[in-house]
């Protein structure tokens, strides 16, 4: 006869466990972010008070597939904020690494925003 099998406690609900490693993982991240060099840190800053002002539902950062174009143009607007700050900036040739340094900050935080809130369900 087909008896159906019966699940352990600790297998009927296994999400609490999900959002334990989804947890440590997201501490984890965070620790080594403190670890960025000065630079990377202010970079962080600029971005993540951009983001500040675009995080909200239906936002293009919390679609399936954020446009290339509007990540580039926010990438822009950080790297004008940056030259506009009046800090000591990179030299005139290494603008161009520094846009790539800040775009690979913003899609990082961006994945951040989109794994990490306080429900700890995913947004999208």
């Amino acid at each position: 006869m087909n008896q159906p099998r019966i699940l352990p406690f600790y297998m009927a609900y296994p999400l609490p466990m999900y959002y334990q490693q989804e947890d440590s993982v997201t501490r984890d991240l965070e620790y080594l972010q403190q670890m960025y060099p000065a630079q990377a840190k202010k970079f962080q800053k600029l971005i993540a008070e951009t983001l500040d002002h675009i995080d909200y539902e239906g936002s293009m950062i919390y679609d399936e597939y954020p446009d290339k174009w509007q990540i580039y143009r926010l990438t822009q607007m950080i790297t004008d904020k940056i030259k506009g700050s009046g800090e000591e900036g990179p030299v005139e040739e290494d603008w161009n690494k520094t846009t790539e340094f800040v775009q690979i900050l913003l899609c990082y935080e961006i994945y951040r925003r989109r794994h990490c809130n306080n429900n700890g369900i995913l947004k999208f």
